[in-house]
Order: C-alpha cells, then structure tokens, then sequence
C-alpha cells in the first residue's frame, strides 16, 4: 500500500515501533509524527506532536493517517474529530491485513483469559508438524514484524485488536468471555461485542470455541449457527490429547481446555496428531503464567500476568491440596470479586494480602461472605511480602492480582520480576520448619 499524506502514530510502544520500521522500508521518504499521552515519544525517524496539540494539527490537515497503538482507546474522542475530518484511523494489524493478508491462512484467536497460551500452542502444534507457521499479535512479535515470511500466521489478538480488525481470518477461535477492560472500551457491553466482532461478521470463518465460550449466549448468538464450527475432537484424539497433557508443562483444568482448544484449531488448519502432542510437548509455560520458583520451604507462583478475577480462580484451581497466601489486586477495570471471594475458602486459601485499588474491594467481597481467610491490606507490593515473611500458615504464596498493574508498575512484568526479586529478598534465609 502507498501513503500520500503524512502519518501519525498514536501511542509509541512496541506496536508503534514496528509501525515505523514497516514504513520506512516501503516509503523511506514519508514523513512520520508520533504522539503519546504519557510524555516524550522516543521512536527514531519521527516528528514528535504534544498530545494538547493534535486537535490543531488535525485541524491543519498535517496528516491522512493516524496508526492507533492497541493501549490507545478507539473511543477517545480525538479519533471521532479526526475520521469527522477525513483522517484514516487505523493500527498496525489493519496494515498488516492490508498489504500481506492475501495468499496467507490466517489463525485468529481471542478470549478474556487463555488466548496467549492457545495461540502459543497452535503455533507450536504446526510448526512440530512441519507446517512454516509465524506467531504475532500479543505474542510473539507485532504483525507488522512478521510481513510475507509465513504462508500461515497465527494471531493472538486483545479486544483492543479484533474492535476494529477490517480482515477475516480464516480460522477463529475464542477461547472465553468474561468482562474485563472497561476503562479502554467504555462499559461491558461494548468490550462483549468488541471482542465478538472477531466472528460476528458475514463471511467464511471457520470457528472453534473453547469450552467456557461454548456455553456462553453472547458467544452462540455471534455465532449465528454451527455450520461455521471447526470439528469437534474424536474420542481418540482427545484421548491422544489429554495423555500428552497429562505428562506436560501445563498445568490446572483451564490449560486443558487451552490445549484441547488448541489442537481442535491445529487440526482444523492441516496439523497432524503427531505434530499436536510434540506441540504440547514442547511448550513452555509462560513467563509471569503460573511460573514456579521453590525458595526454602516455600513455593512461590508468579501470576502476575493474571488481569482478570477469572484468571485468579484458575490459578488457585491448579494448586489443590495447598495451604495459600493469595496476593490480589491492582488497578481498577470495575470488575466483579464476589464469585473470587466465595471460592477462597474452598482452595486452600488462609491468608489474603489485598493491594489497592480492587485489593480493597476484594477484602469486603471476602468479609461479606465469611470466609475463614485472614485478610491483609498492604499499601504496595513490598508491604504485602514482608507482612508474609514472618508467617508459617501457609506453603505457597501466588501472586494472581486479578488485575492490570498499572496503578503501581509499569506493566504486569514488572510487577512479576518484583514479586520473585522480594521472594529472594525476604524468604530465601528462611528456616525450614
């Protein structure tokens, strides 16, 4: 595709940086602006505009385009006034879609929780069965990153991606619904059926749905029927499945249901049976995803990637028969604790070190419903493990906030990097009881 005007981009993360790399190999001479509205935009090659200063740039005409970055809201009013103005507002996916979309089988997938783990596996699944597949979205590397280099892309897309995806995949997969995101898209209803616009479109999509989404009415009514289901598993492959899943990496009944997901989609796109459990052989949990460090007597479980009250339940899940200190809490999406809360008594879980801001509300979720779990509230990462550094009543410690870090860290690496950091800090000299 060819530019006329100039471009802005609109955020500058990761997403914005591989925006310009694509650019400046197809027009070298077009000229690019970047703004952010969190400060300075560093992104090399680029005119920086104050975001207080694009009303009047848009205004002025000073560019065609505006290449929106996923954490950017689509609801910000600036990009109304900008399409009122005749400005093109897209993303780095749409631009993908536009110029190397073609001749290209393309493996969608979304959900509230699981999509990074199933598309990591659908991808892992092809390439064990010989199938040259790239990996890109929210994991692996941006879609602009990967350009032609793959006859099957396997996309592992945020609501933020599939509000305003303008090209069908020929596969699509969703893996959950849960509401999350509210800051970014406005309410639920409008996170619901951003997400959903990844199937609820005419066309030929092939869909495969995870076990959560397939009872879920929002999901069926997207749907709009079965005829556009992938086939289920036999009950041989199941079978096949779930002995290679039981002698994996993967752990608890929500990363089950991610590899069963995951091969149904393989399967659907040319994998072999062979090439699926070498697949779930092969895969690595990911960092910050139940991630397991033994210090002294202790187990400690870096779950920082956990955003959602869901995420927090499935990690409890796959610790049963433990005696739990849960750390929970984080920045505010107005999401509903009340159904988390009911559930700690039955997971082992005896102490709750709540942070702010949902920490608070989670702490009066727990009292309101009795349980039996003495609750913490700490002003931040370091208090809540040092108020556990002394105890002796429990033999695990999971980091699941339930929620985004960006209250108090910059992103939920960080916060995970912290949590295993204090870990050493305070627990390693512990002496074993």
């Amino acid at each position: 595709m060819h530019f006329e005007a100039p471009i802005l981009l609109y955020g500058a993360g990761r997403e914005a940086v591989s925006t310009r790399s694509f650019l400046a190999r197809q027009q070298p001479q077009l000229r690019v602006y970047v703004t952010a509205d969190n400060g300075q935009a560093d992104i090399a090659d680029t005119h920086f505009i104050p975001p207080e200063d694009i009303d009047g740039a848009i205004a002025a005409q000073k560019f065609g385009h505006i290449v929106k970055s996923p954490g950017v809201s689509r609801y910000k009013p600036v990009f109304d006034v900008a399409e009122r103005a005749g400005i093109t507002v897209t993303s780095n996916l749409n631009l993908w879609g536009a110029s190397f979309r073609q001749d290209r089988s393309v493996i969608a997938i979304t959900g509230t929780k699981g999509k990074s783990t199933t598309a990591t596996l659908v991808h892992l699944m092809l390439t064990e069965s010989g199938i040259h597949a790239g990996l890109g979205g929210n994991v692996g590397v941006a879609p602009l990153d990967m350009a032609d280099a793959y006859p099957v892309v396997v996309l592992e897309l945020s609501s933020y991606q599939t509000a305003d995806m303008n090209f069908l995949p020929d596969i699509a997969a969703i893996t959950n619904l849960y509401p999350e995101h509210v800051d970014w898209h406005g309410s639920v209803g409008q996170y619901y059926k951003d997400k959903l616009h990844l199937i609820n479109r005419e066309g030929p999509i092939r869909i495969a749905l995870g076990a959560a989404a397939q009872t879920n009415s929002l999901v069926l009514a997207a749907l709009g029927g079965t005829d556009r289901l992938l086939p289920r598993l036999s009950d041989e492959q199941r079978r096949i499945v779930n002995d290679a899943i039981d002698s994996s990496r993967l752990k608890g009944g929500h990363n089950r249901d991610n590899a069963q997901l995951a091969a149904q989609i393989a399967l659907g796109a040319g994998a072999t049976i062979e090439g699926v459990v070498a697949g779930i052989e092969a895969f690595m949990p990911l960092p910050h995803r139940l991630e397991e460090h033994r210090i002294s007597d202790l187990t400690f479980v870096n779950d920082s990637i956990s955003t959602t009250p869901e995420a927090t339940k499935a990690a409890l899940a796959a610790y049963p028969n433990r005696k739990i200190a849960l750390i929970a809490g984080g920045h505010e999406r107005e999401q509903d604790y009340d159904e988390l809360a009911s559930l700690l008594d039955s997971r082992g879980v005896t102490v709750l070190v709540c942070l702010p801001v949902t920490g608070d509300r989670l702490a009066v979720a727990t009292s309101n419903v009795g349980a039996r779990v003495e609750i913490i509230r700490a002003t931040d990462l370091e208090a809540a493990m040092q108020a556990l550094a002394d105890r002796d009543d429990f033999d695990t410690i999971i980091l699941s906030p339930g929620a985004p870090s960006y209250n108090q860290f910059k992103n939920f690496e960080e916060r995970g990097k912290r949590f295993i950091d204090l870990a050493h800090q305070l627990f390693d000299d512990r002496v074993k009881s």
